[in-house]
């Protein structure tokens, strides 16, 4: 496989942490979390990783530069226009394999998952996408129905639903953990990249036409490091 590092982000979640670097490059025990995912990517056999940049886009290319890797690192470069997930991957198409799944995994999550299940996983039910999730508390879920195909994805707090179809089955929620593998083909029905959007209406669209299921990993085998608070359990996640 090779793997897709959305680390463009303003990190605003993460404020006053992003405020004179980016987000990428805050640290969980002295490690930047850009080299943890990485590091993570490449010990797991991924070889080639594209990582696209916005915010203080220099440090990140400065970074990546002067350090080793054991794959190959390659920038997206979005300084011109900060595109979101979904922009972001398809700014990016040029630069994958047409030939290998792309593993998308945020820069601000740290994981335990063997990608090698993710990707058995991925394989054996004959997916166009397959999404890492969980059972966790969160205030947006994605739905899915019986044959563990998404069917919708829903916001606690607003109450929104958006389906996939005209009405929803019966289904089960589950929580995104912001890790995804997509077939190559993807990139070719998603918009165009002249305006930024997000990754989930994506799937949504793409889940019309073609079978989007999911992996479901342990809890205790993720967490997402997108505040400060979370950089303070992330400390102790890091060594436990």
């Amino acid at each position: 496989m090779q793997a897709f590092i959305p680390a463009a982000g303003l990190g605003t979640r993460l404020f006053p942490f992003t405020e004179h670097r980016p987000k990428a490059l805050v640290e969980v025990d002295g490690v930047p979390l850009l080299k943890i995912a990485i590091d993570n990517l490449t010990s797991q056999g991924i070889s080639r990783i594209v990582v696209n940049v916005h915010h203080f886009a220099d440090m990140i290319c400065d970074y990546i530069t002067n350090h080793s890797w054991n794959a190959e690192v390659i920038i997206s470069d979005e300084r011109n226009q900060l595109l979101d997930t979904g922009g972001g991957l398809k700014k990016a198409a040029s630069l994958f394999s047409n030939t290998e799944p792309i593993l998308i995994h945020n820069v601000d999550v740290l994981s335990r998952i063997q990608f090698s299940d993710l990707y058995q996983n991925h394989k054996s039910d004959n997916n166009f996408i397959t999404l890492a999730v969980c059972k966790r508390s969160t205030s947006r879920y994605l739905l899915f129905n019986q044959v563990r195909q998404l069917v919708g994805w829903s916001n606690q707090k607003s109450g929104e639903i958006k389906w996939v179809f005209s009405e929803g089955p019966q289904f089960e929620q589950l929580a995104f953990s912001g890790i995804a593998v997509v077939e190559p083909q993807t990139l070719e029905l998603m918009p165009p990249c002249n305006r930024p959007y997000p990754i989930v209406p994506v799937y949504l669209d793409i889940a019309k036409n073609h079978r989007i299921s999911y992996f479901q990993h342990r809890p205790q085998d993720w967490l997402d490091v997108g505040t400060p608070d979370r950089l303070l359990q992330a400390q102790q996640w890091f060594h436990s």
